[in-house]
């Protein structure tokens, strides 16, 4: 399946008629988003399909992510419940070296949440420390913890997905309140 994607110079001047929805993680998403967009994880994008049916009804849906990924898997997920969306190419990070604005709250707005690059970063840095040292003092299969993230970094360069941020998406703190996302819910109705 053929997903429709625009690029940053294509949505900015139509920003203002689109209906976008960052499937970011809260995190992520706090850390700056493009202007307007509702902040719906891609793990919500079933409890939100409803709202979203209805939004695409009265525009196009365009869905952003950090690099695109993720906005792919969820146009697709759309896709198969009968909903037309568009991916913008490149996600926020496109939009961002294109010169264009990100929207980020205010510090006493949100609470502080690292990005999840930044997570799996410090998650595979430890992991692999954590590794080497037990594989020096204790037992040298250990030292196979550290090769197997490695591979796993590897193999997520190569494959442009990454299992260790899915995980991490689930923790609580890189979910929803149910409070917030009833409110994102109501913002989209209202659009």
């Amino acid at each position: 399946m053929t997903i429709a994607a625009i690029d940053p110079l294509q949505a900015k001047p139509r920003l203002q008629e689109l209906i976008v929805i960052d499937v970011r993680t809260p995190g992520e998403y706090t850390d700056g988003h493009v202007p307007g967009a509702l902040n719906i994880p891609l793990d919500q994008l079933d409890r939100a399909l409803p709202d979203i049916r209805n939004a695409a009804e009265r525009g196009e849906v365009l869905v952003v992510c950090a690099s695109g990924v993720r906005s792919e898997k969820a146009c697709m997920q759309l896709a198969e419940k009968g909903v037309h969306g568009v991916a913008l190419s490149g996600g926020t990070g496109a939009w961002a070296a294109q010169g264009h604005e990100l929207n980020r709250p205010l510090a006493c707005e949100v609470k502080t949440a690292w990005s999840m690059d930044r997570q799996v970063r410090l998650t595979a840095g430890s992991l692999v420390l954590l590794g080497l040292a037990l594989g020096e003092f204790g037992h040298p299969a250990f030292r196979l913890l550290s090769a197997g993230i490695a591979g796993g970094l590897v193999f997520s360069a190569a494959t442009n997905t990454c299992g260790m941020a899915a995980m991490l998406g689930k923790l609580p703190c890189n979910r929803p309140r149910k409070a917030d996302l009833d409110a994102t819910l109501a913002r989209l109705r209202s659009l």
